[in-house]
């Protein structure tokens, strides 16, 4: 189709198949691709921006989120222009680790970077960022890894029927795969200064910044959202994020990184009360803050306190207002922690909403009873029927 409208386009201007410029075609309509002048700017494809690739579901621009399972789960990477939202697990530290994998693909990949946050000021995240690992390490890693099985596990391993043994894991796109997408990264070590340098990276740290304000409101939103979204629209539309102002140079990508959000730092009260003050300022925010994602060439993360929102009449608004809903549930100090059935892991990892573009709603992934664990350097996500001992258990039932 696209050959057809260029070569239309080419014939109306007097191009080869019009029978009006005198060439050889004889008054033939040529269809052929018209190549843009040298130097004319024309004909830039998405997936000349660095870091990015477009679905293969609908065209869509995708960007990694730093984590390959994760994107695999996802149907590809976060699509440009979407939200994800991080459900954070109770101690904030696995919800945490996938904000900095965020972050830390952005600088990898050399994107414009948007940190804000009201607990941790923006230069310290930046400090803890991961170091890239390169193919060979990630290869070294989960051989070591793999290698400190146990004769015993092995064992019941053999034991399994073959039914579970053929479910797919999620790991299986490593380095060298050819539908690999994203880095990988070892969170032992810290990204290099030179690194985290070579982009440019904004700050917005609430302390700072709610200063500045009026003691007022305005469209019934905390001073800190009200702030924080001035924030993101001037950036969008000074840095050429939103077309309006097209960027001088190469197309670039924006990664939003919203750390916390609704909690009280924030001057949120939803997860202090049943019936909050600010009942609706969070979602307000949720949705103009879609519409300026929409418009741009940017994509967000943000994490959210869920298990301390006591009405969840707004867990499920919040919900409804992102594009892709992640939630982590770890077993640190729960009771699943001493079960044996997931000694094998650290948490479970709930896709609860996934992205239907153009479309009222999202749809849900069909992938259940996944499960994450932090193996040394390396964070990895696998369906946790593979463990053995949930294979015995479900044998034996």
């Amino acid at each position: 189709m696209a050959a057809l409208t260029t070569g239309f386009y080419a014939a109306s201007k007097g191009g080869a198949g019009d029978p009006t410029a005198g060439g050889s075609s004889g008054g033939k309509c040529s269809f052929r691709r018209k190549s843009p002048a040298p130097g004319s700017g024309g004909g830039v494809r998405w997936r000349s921006i660095a870091g990015t690739r477009p679905s293969v579901r609908n065209g869509q621009l995708l960007v990694s989120a730093g984590l390959p399972a994760l994107d695999q789960l996802l149907g590809g990477g976060l699509a440009v222009g979407t939200l994800l939202l991080i459900e954070e697990d109770k101690y904030n530290i696995y919800s945490n680790l996938l904000f900095k994998y965020f972050l830390a693909e952005g600088i990898v990949c050399g994107h414009t970077l948007l940190l804000a946050s009201a607990k941790e000021d923006p230069d310290d995240i930046l400090q803890e960022l991961p170091e890239p690992l390169h193919d060979d390490k990630y290869k070294k890693e989960l051989d070591e890894v793999s290698s400190h099985k146990s004769q015993g596990e092995l064992d019941i391993s053999m034991k399994i029927a073959w039914r579970y043994q053929n479910l797919p894991k999620m790991e299986q796109d490593g380095p060298g795969s050819s539908s690999r997408f994203g880095h990988y990264y070892d969170v032992s070590k810290r990204m290099s200064q030179e690194m985290i340098h070579s982009v440019k990276c904004h700050r917005f740290f609430l302390p700072e910044e709610i200063t500045s304000l009026p003691n007022v409101e305005s469209c019934a939103l905390t001073h800190g959202y009200t702030k924080l979204l001035h924030s993101i629209q001037r950036i969008i539309s000074e840095e050429g994020f939103n077309g309006s102002c097209p960027q001088k140079k190469q197309k670039n990508i924006l990664r939003i990184g919203i750390q916390s959000l609704g909690s009280p730092l924030w001057g949120d009260d939803i997860c202090c009360a049943d019936t909050p003050e600010h009942l609706h300022s969070l979602t307000k925010f949720l949705y103009v803050l879609r519409g300026l994602l929409r418009m741009s060439l940017s994509t967000c993360i943000i994490t959210v306190p869920s298990h301390l929102i006591q009405n969840k009449a707004i867990t499920a608004r919040i919900r409804n207002l992102s594009d892709t809903v992640v939630g982590l549930e770890s077993f640190l100090g729960g009771e699943k922690e001493a079960n044996s059935l997931y000694k094998d892991f650290h948490g479970l990892i709930h896709i609860h909403q996934i992205p239907r573009l153009n479309s009222l709603i999202g749809d849900v992934s069909d992938m259940k009873d996944l499960a994450f664990k932090l193996q040394r350097k390396v964070f990895t996500i696998e369906v946790r029927d593979r463990s053995p001992s949930a294979c015995v258990d479900s044998e034996r039932k």
